[in-house]
């Protein structure tokens, strides 16, 4: 199914909602506008096969510019818009887009950016603001003056999407022309979706992060596969995304851990007083997630929360329903395709309990296993228990060898965040000429706390209490703001830069706010 099907079963039924604004796109204008858009990218130059980019903000048109592209055999390419223009050219170089999309606000670094790549495309800009493009045509006219692409053109596009890039360059990961028609496309998320508590008809799914990112670019386009409603929210507020699920009778809903910690810091009155009970499923993925912090938001909302855990690369995944969490407590679930398999920097198979790089085989082919050549890896190191259920400890290259004994961030982090004054914690290894690393926790504080030699005492208490203390902080720093992509991703290396620059006891010199 596709925007097609139910244009002509449910009209006038939301396609999609903006939260905050109420502004409603229904099935029957999704249909009509993102094929005047598909007429309108084939006016501009892109044929079957051509790249559209797209820099913008959580916007209504999201859903139609999609479904332009999947309609009419492009390949869109969503990026961060958060980028600046150095950051945004190597992506613009590996896209080498026919046609840009984006908003006057966000122009200024697109044709920088451009102009960086020495790459020409003509571009359509949303919103009638001022904007240095030279040449750009206006979106809204170019949707009205095209002609919609016929029905019998029909055929399936594709994606390029791009990592997130916290330690390094974005990698692109091209999807193959289908060569399929619309309608014939598999639902996004395919075996996923049975797993995380997509069971019954017409969800209705509360995007709460930028739709650029992998996760919820692609719950959109699921969800408009199976004929429910995607509310968008315009940026994330806490008590705003409740009220979201009251007002819209939301379904289901998307989060990463940050948002977590913070619904979680609501004042208990806010926190009951919206009507939470259309709610079925809260999916969470994109970060590592503190196991009191999950244990938290399932003693608020119930057996509700489900988790998955995979990479924008697309080689595997796995998943875990509240349930089953509760008896693998920290757990991401087992593969929900393929095998996974714990490998150590050899390459050889580690048994149960032991840590080592996180690895997917994919589903055997007729003619076989898949070879090992095939397999895939996002960089995560983690351990298998028994039964198959995988935990997370890290990244490859995050792991703080001190004294020659390993220490993994996540373990120390998990336990830091549960302090009430702490908003957002990162941990890691700073040069130490007695050890090698010492372990250096760097705290972003709650707005009503105030840092002081007390608190950073009471939070290395706190890791004591209930770690080995070799894997505990020796020193805590205190910054405005932790360097993180909005989806929750920890941006490593300007902070390893930031001790790298300054002197091992000094405030790191750098500020993200």
């Amino acid at each position: 199914m596709y925007p097609g099907d139910h244009a002509r079963s449910a009209p006038d039924r939301a396609a999609l909602i903006m939260a905050g604004s109420g502004r409603t796109v229904t099935y029957r204008e999704l249909d009509r506008r993102s094929r005047l858009l598909a007429g309108a990218l084939a006016d501009q130059g892109a044929a079957p096969g051509s790249t559209v980019l797209v820099a913008l903000e959580n916007d209504a048109r999201w859903g139609e510019i999609l479904w332009a592209c999947l309609r009419s055999g492009l390949v869109i390419a969503p990026v961060n818009r958060h980028l600046g223009p150095a950051e945004l050219e190597p992506l613009i170089a590996d896209a080498s887009p026919a046609v840009v999309v984006t908003s006057s606000a966000l122009a200024a670094g697109v044709a920088a950016a451009l102009a960086r790549a020495d790459h020409r495309a003509p571009c359509l800009v949303t919103d009638a603001g001022p904007h240095p493009l030279p040449g750009a045509t206006d979106y809204e006219q170019a949707v009205t003056d095209a002609t919609p692409i016929p029905a019998a053109h029909e055929v399936a596009g594709a994606r390029l999407l791009f990592s997130s890039g916290t330690t390094g360059r974005p990698k692109a990961f091209r999807q193959p022309l289908p060569g399929v028609h619309p309608r014939r496309l598999p639902p996004r998320l395919g075996p996923l979706l049975s797993r995380l508590g997509f069971d019954a008809p017409d969800p209705v799914y509360l995007s709460t992060g930028p739709v650029y990112h992998a996760a919820p670019f692609a719950f959109l386009q699921t969800v408009h596969q199976l004929g429910g409603t995607v509310v968008v929210m315009e940026r994330f507020d806490a008590a705003a995304a409740l009220s979201a699920i009251e007002r819209y009778r939301v379904t289901h809903s998307q989060w990463v851990p940050t948002m977590f910690v913070r619904l979680l810091r609501l004042p208990p009155s806010e926190r009951a007083r919206y009507d939470l009970s259309s709610h079925r499923a809260a999916v969470h993925a994109g970060a590592p997630c503190s196991p009191d912090v999950k244990e938290a938001m399932l003693d608020w909302w119930g057996p509700i929360v489900y988790e998955y855990y995979g990479a924008s690369e697309g080689y595997g995944h796995t998943a875990i329903g509240p349930h089953e969490w509760r008896e693998h407590r920290g757990s991401v679930g087992t593969a929900v395709t393929g095998r996974l398999h714990i490998l150590d920097d050899d390459g050889a198979e580690l048994p149960a309990g032991s840590v080592g790089g996180v690895w997917f085989e994919p589903p055997p082919a007729p003619e076989g296993p898949a070879p090992r050549a095939s397999w895939g890896s996002a960089g995560d190191l983690g351990r298998l228990d028994e039964d198959g259920y995988l935990y997370l400890t890290g990244r490859a290259g995050q792991t703080i060898v001190s004294g020659g004994v390993n220490v993994y961030p996540r373990e120390v982090e998990d336990v830091l965040i549960t302090h009430p004054a702490v908003a957002d914690v990162a941990v890691i290894g700073v040069p130490d000429e007695e050890f090698g690393e010492s372990v250096r926790a760097v705290v972003q504080l709650a707005a009503d706390r105030t840092a002081d030699d007390a608190l950073a005492r009471d939070l290395i208490d706190l890791a004591r209490a209930r770690l080995a203390h070799f894997k505990c902080p020796r020193a805590v720093d205190f910054v405005d703001r932790l360097p993180r992509t909005p989806t929750g991703k920890l941006l490593l290396e300007p902070l390893r830069a930031a001790y790298r620059s300054a002197h091992e006891d000094r405030r790191p010199a750098w500020n993200c706010s």
